[in-house]
């Protein structure tokens, strides 16, 4: 079996950022919005605001009380969306029960969705629109595949999991491919067959080490987008990797799989709004950003 590590294909998005930015001026600028202290925004905020730095993408960081008013956050997350000197905004979710999340997320500009969460990424993705904005995971996932050359078109792909964070999104990325594509979820019968006669397997389902010898076959190319913590308190996937990676073709790990991948591509969203926003206000120079 092949392991496909995340880390070289993110090691490959960061020089080609790094290597767009040079000479330039006026760097990319990523807002980074978190309410509250939840341990996992914050060691995802640790990880962004690293790879942000390591390319040359400024970041702004709002933090806000878990407790704020749904009043005092629109007003707040209004000036972020309004304010010219960001290229992007990454809000981490899910917000507390007193913020109407919905009506937020529609609010954020569509040229600063560098996570397409807002339901007009999502139309444009859905609609195969090559400049949509897909959820960052999703995207992870179609940069290992095209990192080690597996080329979806024609091949069998199942998804587990329909979430509109990865599940439904990747399923379109796929589709787009040229893939046929299979969502599976928690409901579908005969799921371990059903998985089994994929070409390309991605669990996303959040349900640590569920996918185990019943769902593969020798010519499965396994990505396990899951992140999970099993009975021992250690970091594992949907994959129980133990039992199949004697049987599989080529599989991501985790950790050190997707997860490796996700940040990088939201530097390369950041980049890539900054040029879209620059190619509307001009032309650019040799300081500028090019919008090719």
């Amino acid at each position: 079996m092949q392991i496909l590590k995340g880390a070289p294909v993110a090691a490959a998005i960061r020089d080609e950022i790094k290597k767009e930015l040079e000479g330039c001026e006026t760097k990319p600028c990523l807002a980074i919005v978190r309410v509250g202290e939840k341990q996992e925004d914050l060691s995802y905020e640790r990880s962004a605001l690293k790879r942000m730095s390591g390319v040359g993408i400024e970041t702004k960081l709002f933090v806000f009380p878990a407790d704020i008013s749904m009043d005092d956050f629109s007003a707040e997350f209004a000036a972020i969306n309004d304010d010219p000197t960001i290229d992007g905004i990454l809000l981490f979710r899910p917000l507390p029960a007193q913020l109407n999340e919905s009506q937020i997320v529609e609010s954020i500009a569509p040229e600063k969705d560098v996570d397409g969460i807002s339901s007009a990424a999502l139309g444009k993705l859905f609609s195969g629109d090559k400049h949509a904005f897909a959820p960052c995971t999703a995207q992870a996932v179609m940069e290992i595949l095209h990192f080690y050359g597996i080329e979806p078109q024609g091949k069998r792909a199942v998804v587990l999991g329909r979430s509109l964070v990865v599940g439904k999104p990747l399923s379109m990325l796929l589709l787009n491919e040229n893939a046929t594509v299979t969502i599976c979820h928690s409901r579908t019968a005969s799921l371990p067959e059903v998985c089994r006669e994929a070409d390309i397997l991605v669990t996303a389902i959040g349900k640590a080490k569920l996918v185990d010898e019943r769902f593969v076959s020798e010519k499965t190319i396994v990505i396990d987008v899951g992140i999970n913590v099993d009975e021992n308190g250690m970091l594992c996937g949907d994959v129980n990797f133990g039992q199949i990676e004697d049987k599989v073709f080529m599989a991501t790990p985790v950790p050190g799989g997707v997860g490796a991948v996700t940040t990088a591509v939201l530097a390369k969203h950041v980049l890539e709004a900054a040029k879209g926003r620059r190619a509307l206000n001009s032309k650019g120079g040799k300081n500028g950003l090019s919008a090719d």
